[in-house]
Parts: structure tokens; sequence; C-alpha cells
């Protein structure tokens, strides 16, 4: 089955896609000028053009100060989180107070970035962070509409979705009863593309399960039923079978996994959505999710990552692993040239809380953890690698951005996309 997603114009997959054209800054040549020309209209005309010669060395100088200028923030930051991490908040919060200055939500993208980072360390001495759940409570009205804007401005989400869908609807080949489990639901759009794909399939539909793990501390249950709502509403509207139930992740704490409220039907094809990023809040649960997983002996696991999903560094670096993540990405969202007022409610409603999961939650388990694909493997899970069809058009996908910068990257069995030749999420699909 192939992915017809109606956001993407198809390319001929046999063609060859030829690479992003990089745009070559246009070279200024001036003209020799002969020492024996006289005269004030010479002397005129060579001092205009003199004038009009770039002038490099201060660019040069410019850019060097921009870089110690990040360099001196980041060490900031670095021994911030250094000291949070020892406990001395009195110090810590000295930095932070220091970083004020320099930090704002207005300015370049790294600016931006490292002024939500130094709000999200001021957190962790403001608040109690074994209940952070407080923290979260944003109207919904205005995440939807951020998330929204986001998905349309950049294509990470679109990638990521049809990456893993398509991937999911080759093991779905002929099965007629399919089941989902998924670990960040979000409001659904993934699944709501998906069932759209399988009901178009020859053979009819299959009927559609998804069992959605949630944690009751990072979730609200306002937003989980609007998903919910949303998904049958459109089952309904498509006439495909479907059911959905939400399960708490504290669940899985549990001494017996069978005793956990899932229901498996003979002849059911699993698939897994495993999103690394899910797990910022608890970054230690993660083996144990891989475990329960591996029981389930689904036929697809598929997971996606920010690049800035760090357990194996020190606290102090994930945060900058992170920063630089979210510089790229807010670099990739200045260059569309959105309304400033949009951009602002995208960076306040949906990536500032998602900062804040990364440090907050990364704080809740300091110690270091083996890289996530190791995880994986010493699990029992093997990559698998994605088809020719689903590389060639996720790059026809990116191809569709108005904004050239933007491309796909295969990294072993991985597909990323990235922003100026930085990585800003990648996907990936594993199997038992």
């Amino acid at each position: 089955m192939l992915l017809k997603c109606r956001n993407i114009i198809f390319c001929h997959h046999h063609r060859r896609i030829d690479s992003i054209p990089v745009q070559v800054d246009r070279i200024i040549k001036c003209r020799k000028f002969s020492f024996r020309a006289s005269g004030p209209e010479h002397y005129l005309r060579r001092q205009q053009l003199l004038h009009q010669r770039p002038t490099t060395p201060k660019i040069v100088t410019d850019e060097m100060a921009n870089q110690q200028l990040q360099q001196a923030i980041i060490d900031q930051l670095i021994q911030a989180a250094e000291l949070i991490e020892t406990g001395d908040p009195v110090l810590a919060q000295g930095i932070l107070a220091r970083l004020n200055h320099q930090l704002s939500p207005v300015g370049k993208p790294f600016i931006r970035a490292a002024f939500y980072f130094k709000e999200a360390l001021q957190l962790l001495l403001r608040f109690n962070t074994t209940n952070t759940s407080t923290l979260y409570t944003t109207n919904m009205i205005f995440k939807i509409a951020a998330y929204k804007s986001f998905s349309e401005i950049s294509p990470t989400v679109q990638f990521v979705n049809f990456t893993c869908n398509q991937a999911i609807l080759e093991v779905f080949e002929g099965c007629n009863r399919v089941h989902i489990i998924d670990f960040d639901i979000g409001y659904g759009g993934q699944w709501a593309s998906l069932m759209q794909e399988l009901v178009l399939r020859n053979g009819g539909a299959p009927c559609m399960k998804i069992t959605a793990f949630a944690c009751p501390t990072s979730y609200d249950e306002f937003e989980l039923g609007f998903t919910i709502e949303n998904l049958k509403h459109f089952a309904n509207e498509i006439n495909m079978g479907f059911d959905i139930k939400i399960v708490s992740l504290e669940a899985l704490n549990s001494c017996s996994w069978y005793s956990l409220p899932l229901h498996f039907g003979e002849n059911e094809t699993i698939a897994v959505n495993l999103p690394i990023g899910s797990f910022s809040n608890y970054p230690s649960t993660l083996p144990l999710i891989l475990r329960f997983v591996k029981q389930l002996s689904p036929k697809i696991v598929v997971s996606s990552d920010r690049g800035c999903d760090r357990t194996d560094v020190p606290f102090p670096h994930h945060i900058i692993h992170a920063l630089q993540s979210y510089s790229g990405l807010l670099e990739s969202l200045d260059a569309v040239n959105m309304n400033l007022d949009a951009l602002e409610k995208i960076e306040r409603f949906f990536l500032q809380p998602s900062i804040e999961k990364i440090v907050l939650g990364r704080h809740r388990s300091l110690e270091r953890r083996p890289p996530w694909r190791s995880l994986f493997i010493q699990s029992g899970f093997s990559p698998l690698t994605f088809s020719n069809f689903t590389e060639s058009q996720a790059e026809c996908l990116v191809q569709r951005t108005p904004i050239r910068g933007f491309h796909v990257e295969k990294r072993q069995s991985a597909l990323v996309l990235c922003w100026q030749r930085r990585e800003l999420i990648a996907t990936s699909a594993w199997r038992c």
C-alpha cells in the first residue's frame, strides 16, 4: 500500500531527485585602477567604488563577536545547570539573573532559544519539580492553534507522520484487524491520516484499534477527550470500524502487565508508535517500556527523535544539545518570514512547553543512560530500512517546502530531516 498524502505531490520514484540548489552569494568584482589615471573625475569614481566594496573585515568581526557571545551564554548555562545539579540554587540563580540582561524572547534564534532554556532552569529553582503538572495548564485552544500553525509552516510534522505511517501501511498490507499501541497520541492527526489511507486500499478497510498510553501528570484530561472524540467522529465519517482506549503510563510499573486493561483480538496485527521525545518527562522509564513492547511482539515499531534526546550525557551537556537543536529549529521558522504574532504564539504555546519538559524531565532523572538506540538493540529490537518509495517521497515532501535549506539525509537505517545540515528530527523503524 502506498501512502497518497493529500499534501504531497508525488515524484516518479525511479527518477533521480536533484539536490536542493544552494544559493551562492554574488561576488562583486572591482575594476583595477591605473596609477596614470588623474583628475577629479577619476578620484571621485575611485572613492565611490571603494565605498561599494564589501566590508569583509567588519563581517568577519561581527561573526566572531556573535560566536563569542553565544559561547559566553553557553558557558553560563552550563555553569547554572551544574550548580542546580549539585544543589547550589543561590549561585545558580545569580547566573540566571545575569543572563536576564542578555537574553530575550525577541531577537535572533539562538538568543530566543537560550532565553527559553534559561526560563526552564529558573522553573527548577522556583517550583517543586516532583509535581510539575501545574506548569502545563495552557489554554487548549492556544495550544492547538500553535501546533496547527507550526505543522503548516514547518515540514517536521508531515515528515514524521508520512515516513512512520508509510512504514506501518506496508506491514499492514492484507491485514483485516490492526492495533496501534501509541505512546504519544497528541491530537491524533497521524492516525487520522493512516485511517484515511487504510480505507482506500483494495479489499476494504480493516477494523482499527488504538491503545494510547498517557502520563497523568503531563496530559490534560480535556485534551485527551478532544482527541478521542475527533478520531471517533472521523472514523464514523469514513465508515471504518474503530475503537480507542487510554491507559495510564504509570500502570506499567505494576507487578503484572497481564492485569493491564489491554485487549488483543485474534489475528490482530500490532504496530507501536514510540517517539523518544515522549519520554522527556520520564526518561528513566524507557527500558521498562521496551521490555513491555517486546512482549507484545509487534509487527513494527516506529520512532522519532529530535537529535537532542541525549540521556547518555550529563545534565548540563544535555541542556546544550537541546539548545542547539531548538536554535536550528527557530532559525528554520524565521526563514519562512511568517507573521510575527503567529511565530510568537508558536514559541510560547508549543515550543517553550516542550523545552520545559526536556529540562524538568531530565532533572528528575539525572543519571546517565546508554543512548536510546543502544537500549533498543539491547532490548532485542533490530532496525528496519525504510522502503525506496518512502525515502523518495519524503524527499518530494521536503522539496515542496517553499523555503530552501531543508533536506533529507539517510543515516544508516534512519531518515533525517535537516535544516542547513543540522538535524531537526529523525525517524526510524524497528522489529522484534
